[in-house]
């Protein structure tokens, strides 16, 4: 499209085909999907994805490219031009649960995971390109340097899976990092609670991670009114697995609902 990458969109764009075939083999698109594309640039993705399905919705922030995205493909895609930071997936499911797909920016991948956590119950699921050391956070399991924030929060709601790596020579103009694959699945025994309250218990366990958790989670949860007895103080938060944070979360919202009540009463 003659379109130079612009810094401030962190656009790298997809040119390499195997990994774009690969990408599509994963999604696994069929003709009545409801595919939602975030980021669709050169459309390098987007032309493998209508090969598949008459129709599509995709989101760009870029001006110039959303014009020549109208132009090439017309009512065959429909296009919002905006950030994907502000946009409500939940009004483009009035037809049906989304699958969201998309080589995501790096500068913000995680916030636009957590707000699309936000919405899941407009999304069936997400393929997404990102930054490796991302899906590694993502996928990591307890004891590990990259079992964090992140991955506990994305784990308790979602089935994650890392598919494959990318190479930065997959993309123009080439990224310094490697990039991956991953797919998310909302989980159908997810916890019914808000993840905002499960975000305030990981922020108080790892914004010192270095610490054991009686100088920084337990004291936290006691001024709270919430009692831990199944967790070890001299434990650090990276021990800790999902399900005993979600365990916590809950407890942590169960109390808070009954302190609203008794201030009602």
């Amino acid at each position: 499209m003659g379109h130079v990458a612009r810094k401030r969109f962190g656009q790298h764009f997809l040119v390499d085909r195997g990994v774009i075939e690969a990408i599509v083999q994963a999604i696994g698109p069929r003709p009545g999907d409801r595919l939602v594309e975030i980021g669709p640039g050169l459309a390098a993705l987007t032309d493998a994805l209508l090969a598949r399905v008459p129709r599509l919705a995709a989101v760009e922030i870029d001006r110039d490219l959303a014009a020549t995205l109208r132009r090439r493909y017309g009512e065959r895609l429909a296009l919002i031009e905006a950030d994907a930071l502000t946009v409500d997936f939940r009004t483009l499911a009035a037809d049906g649960p989304l699958r969201v797909v998309g080589n995501l920016p790096y500068n913000i991948s995680s916030p636009l995971l957590v707000r699309l956590l936000e919405q899941r119950e407009a999304i069936v699921d997400q393929h997404f390109m990102l930054q490796k050391e991302v899906v590694e956070r993502i996928a990591a399991a307890p004891g590990g340097a990259d079992y964090g924030r992140l991955g506990v929060l994305l784990q308790a709601y979602y089935d994650v899976e890392p598919l494959f790596d990318v190479p930065p020579q997959a993309f123009d103009p080439p990224p310094r990092v490697r990039s991956a694959v991953i797919r998310m699945l909302p989980r159908p025994d997810a916890p019914a609670m808000a993840p905002a309250t499960l975000s305030q218990v990981l922020a108080a366990a790892f914004g010192q991670r270095r610490k054991m958790l009686r100088n920084t989670l337990l004291p936290w949860l006691a001024q709270r009114g919430i009692d831990a007895p199944g967790l070890s103080p001299t434990a650090r938060p990276e021990e800790v697995p999902v399900a005993q944070y979600v365990e916590l979360a809950l407890a942590l919202e169960r109390g808070q609902s009954l302190r609203s009540i008794n201030s009602i009463l």
